[in-house]
């Protein structure tokens, strides 16, 4: 009897192990091969890619490999960190999920002397000190490209990384990994046309160089420079076109760029009322006026439903830039250093920036009329002041003058800012069957407002180090301007992805019923400090009683002690009654959810399961 229960009990246990085996197989099998459909019931849909995500990593040319940095153990005492980087994680891991196997994905702990930390620097990634023990933390995406058939063994191509994920930055975090794999994607450098009347290119014979924002753009695109004088057609293998200064645009030039806006190119226009470097000033012949160094481009604007004078300068004394005039330093109103609130922090572009500089900017509105629309990139704060330009010109010698007679408008001016909606043309006399009356409802055109802003003398110093130029960058007008490009020269699906809501929900029912607690004890404080100004009053007015009634006025005074301690007792009884209200409809509502989440919704997942089996078991019957 005892052999024979120990040889049941002996074939139980394989047969239970057998099955844990088979189990355990079938659900890899299943997480491998089978795709099980998932829905995402957050309330803004932060687990769903956008159709733009979806287009690029759905059509990748060859397999790259995501390698994510982060310091779990450096991290251990930042709890918004590691937060994020489940976040961050769990959307590479949709992104994978939906690459058809071209995304190879691979998390990397960088403990410090490592290898790994090693490679972590090597690939430009960005440490934030601050960790546990003092220790670095790395928190970033290095992106590889691995051959065709995908084996990571293989010889690899270009790498590029995000230096680090700032929880800050959260809502661009889709677009920021977007970009990544798009790029990685791209086997050349975008190219990108330019329009300028300045020297940017610097002239070799005398030794100028270029300028340093024109040097940047080299290294990430390829530059073709456009003639004005010869342009009659702009091609679309040109997805960005940089229009610096454009002064005396022949009709055909004007015609080019009206047509490539209007065919869906990007065009990004760079105007003036006062450009500080322009050196070429015109004289017209007919009339013998010479013309200052402003630019504008008065019949395409208005086509468009733009607003710009190029004869006046906006100043904004609470953004002055600090200059040195001899032997003396102030606040020059005309150039501002941009920050904080003037910058859209909604968008790509400008959203990680710190300071912009620009002098003797102009601005942008729209006509009463316009059916586009302006979404600011840069503006001006609320203590701004518009002057004419010649005014500017005048008291350069002196621009504290400018403050003479200062009277902020108390309005917000765009000095930078994106065109959308449907444009027109401005030649509609030019008509034939080539020729493009509008545009699509989602074209766009970059407007700024300033073309100084490009100039080394606004954000950039140049120092010689053993006989090598050293660039020490004081403001953002270089990133600004390559945020610009790079966001303009992506795919129609990267310029879909806009900013996203973060994935931090606050307790709004909670902080609701905190809020209507902190007004009651507001009320119930009031009225105890209301009573008790009267109680001393009361008591006050009893003093001079004592000399002829002593023995009354203190039994006077103890009953109004008496009864001010007992309503004293009865409010403070009131006010924790309050707190354990609020405490116990905090746990209701705790336990409510609770219930929802570990009974009410894993019972509807179940019974939605069992009714699936049902219909597919009754389907097979009658099939068979």
């Amino acid at each position: 009897m005892r052999r024979w229960t120990f040889g049941r009990r002996s074939r139980l246990a394989t047969t239970l192990a057998a099955l844990v085996l088979v189990f355990i197989g079938g659900a890899l099998a299943l997480s491998r091969w089978v795709h099980v459909p998932r829905i995402d019931l957050t309330a803004d849909r932060l687990y769903t890619l956008t159709p733009g995500t979806v287009q690029i990593v759905g059509h990748l040319q060859r397999p790259l490999r995501l390698t994510l940095y982060f310091s779990d153990h450096a991290a251990r005492d930042l709890p918004q960190l590691r937060s994020y980087e489940q976040r961050v994680r769990e959307m590479l891991q949709e992104m994978v999920a939906r690459s058809s196997g071209k995304l190879h994905l691979q998390v990397v702990d960088p403990v410090p002397y490592s290898d790994d930390e090693a490679s972590a620097e090597g690939n430009g990634l960005t440490p934030l000190s601050g960790g546990s023990n003092g220790e670095r933390v790395f928190f970033g995406l290095v992106g590889t490209t691995l051959p065709a058939d995908g084996t990571p063994d293989g010889a690899e191509g270009k790498t590029l990384s995000v230096p680090f994920f700032d929880p800050a930055r959260e809502t661009f975090l889709e677009y920021d990994i977007a970009k990544l794999l798009y790029e990685l994607n791209e086997t050349e450098k975008p190219r990108i046309g330019l329009i300028s009347s300045l020297p940017m290119a610097g002239n070799p014979v005398i030794g100028e160089p270029a300028w340093t924002v024109l040097g940047q753009l080299q290294q990430l695109f390829s530059i073709t420079t456009l003639d004005p004088a010869k342009l009659t057609r702009i091609g679309k293998d040109l997805p960005v076109v940089l229009l610096v200064h454009p002064k005396h645009l022949s009709d055909d030039a004007l015609y080019a760029l009206d047509q490539y806006v209007l065919g869906g190119g990007h065009l990004v226009v760079f105007v003036d009322p006062d450009a500080e470097l322009d050196s070429t000033p015109f004289v017209d012949a007919s009339t013998g006026v010479t013309d200052d160094h402003n630019s504008d481009l008065p019949r395409l604007f208005k086509a468009w439903g733009v607003v710009y004078d190029d004869h006046k300068v906006v100043l904004d004394r609470s953004r002055a830039l600090k200059i040195e005039l001899g032997e003396t330093s102030f606040n020059h109103p005309a150039m501002l250093g941009l920050g904080g609130q003037e910058l859209n922090r909604g968008d790509a572009v400008t959203a990680s920036l710190q300071q912009i500089d620009l002098s003797s900017a102009g601005y942008f509105d729209l006509a009463p009329d316009a059916t586009t629309r302006l979404v600011p990139l840069l503006q001006t704060s609320v203590d701004a002041h518009v002057v004419p330009v010649q005014r500017v010109i005048e008291t350069a010698s002196d621009p504290s003058l400018l403050l003479r007679d200062y009277t902020a408008d108390n309005a917000h001016y765009v000095l930078a800012a994106r065109l959308r909606g449907t444009l027109a043309s401005a030649f509609p006399e030019r008509a034939s069957p080539t020729h493009l009356a509008q545009s699509a409802p989602d074209a766009e055109v970059i407007l700024v407002a300033d073309t100084d802003l490009l100039t080394d003398r606004l954000w950039v110093d140049t120092q010689s180090f053993l006989g090598q130029p050293m660039l020490n960058a004081f403001a953002s007008n270089g990133d600004f301007i390559t945020n610009l490009v790079d966001n303009l020269s992506g795919s129609s699906a990267l310029l879909s992805i806009r900013g996203r809501s973060t994935s931090q929900r606050p307790f709004t029912r909670v902080q609701a019923l905190q809020s209507a607690a902190d007004q009651k004890f507001l009320l119930k404080k009031q009225e105890l400090e209301r009573e008790l100004a009267e109680t001393r009053t009361r008591l006050d007015e009893l003093q001079p009683a004592r000399g002829g009634r002593d023995g009354q006025a203190s039994a006077e005074q103890k009953r109004e002690i008496e009864q001010f301690l007992q309503r004293k007792l009865a409010i403070s009884k009131e006010l924790r009654d309050v707190q354990h209200q609020l405490n116990a409809e905090i746990d209701a509502l705790g336990l409510r959810l609770k219930f929802i989440n570990i009974v009410v919704v894993p019972a509807l997942v179940t019974l939605l399961g069992l009714l699936y089996g049902w219909r597919r078991t009754r389907r097979s019957r009658r099939r068979v």
